[in-house]
């Protein structure tokens, strides 16, 4: 599933305000500024800081 471009170029990481990339393989946004993903479920975005993965360095 994808995302819809209108929508994804106004999302932003709510924790940096910074633009995310979405990771259709993973089916998450991905905020590279926090270090984290947030992820899609069912086609909706789960933007919750609590529910975020964080990034392997």
């Amino acid at each position: 599933m994808t995302l819809d471009a209108w929508l994804l170029e106004r999302l932003v990481c709510p924790a940096t305000r910074t633009a995310l990339r979405y990771d259709v393989e993973r089916q998450e946004l991905v905020s590279e500024a926090a270090g984290v993903a947030y992820p899609v479920r069912d086609g909706v975005p789960v933007l919750l800081v609590e529910e975020a993965r964080p990034l392997a360095v």
